[in-house]
């Protein structure tokens, strides 16, 4: 399961693939599936201010793929780049910026996932079918949206 999360730490996207799917593979079909409505009406936003990701995320095509785009990447290196980078020299480049204060709010997808597993058969994964799976993580995900609208309206 690979989730796309807002900053109040609630669902925006939801994608599954296989169990042994790496991260970075499902990478552009996360980012892809990205809709947000903006409150004055037009077309819908697509493209984040930031994208915080784990050590899984840390790719050149990734990387690229989000300068491209505009969009901040918040994505530590694995220790083998950092090496591997540091023995090419100076044809090694320069290291990624990393912003550590803004990757401490990555916890927010764990926290999700972690919600979201509050339900038996999400946890388990008691479902043959993957759709039958991504209804019930969809239900679970409503479900964190309608709590996170209750809390927020009483006084």
């Amino acid at each position: 399961m690979h989730l796309l999360v807002e900053a109040r730490g609630l669902p925006l996207v939801l994608h599954l693939t296989g169990g042994n799917t790496v991260d970075c593979a499902a990478f552009e079909a996360v980012l892809a599936k990205l809709r947000v409505r903006r409150p004055a009406g037009g077309r819908p936003r697509t493209r984040p201010d930031t994208v915080i990701g784990d050590k899984g995320y840390s790719t050149r095509k990734i990387r690229l793929d989000l300068r491209r785009r505009g969009i901040k990447a918040v994505i530590p290196e694995r220790r083998d780049q950092i090496a591997n980078r540091k023995r090419r020299g100076s044809r090694g480049g320069r290291p990624h910026t990393f912003d550590a204060l803004t990757y401490k709010q990555r916890n927010l997808v764990e926290r999700c996932i972690g919600k979201l597993k509050q339900w038996r058969a999400i946890a388990t994964r008691f479902d043959k079918l993957a759709s039958r799976y991504l209804a019930g993580v969809t239900i679970a995900s409503l479900m964190l949206w309608l709590r996170q609208a209750e809390l927020s309206d009483t006084p």
